[in-house]
């Protein structure tokens, strides 16, 4: 079995998840020799690591920005719109 060459990073999350995507289409067709099997789940294993932690990464984001930016506030001294008695 010849060494493979070492494969780059991802250049986004939408790129990894194409390719892994491509992947999982070849693998499900079970026509790749036993060698490159085991390299493209090696590959496959890579990228869905890369994406858990992309995901995880933007869903932390998304906390840090829930929790300093939906939070009822006031400008001037004002209450919160939805604070204001009609």
């Amino acid at each position: 079995m010849s060494k493979p060459s070492p494969q780059q990073s991802p250049k986004s999350f939408e790129h990894a998840l194409a390719e892994l995507e491509k992947i999982v289409e070849t693998m499900e067709v079970g026509q790749l020799p036993l060698d490159q099997s085991i390299a493209a789940y090696r590959r496959g294993a890579e990228l869905l690591r890369y994406c858990q932690s992309a995901l995880k990464e933007a869903s932390q984001q998304v906390k840090l920005l829930e929790a300093g930016v939906l939070k009822d506030f006031s400008i001037d001294g004002e209450p919160a719109v939805a604070d204001r008695a009609e």
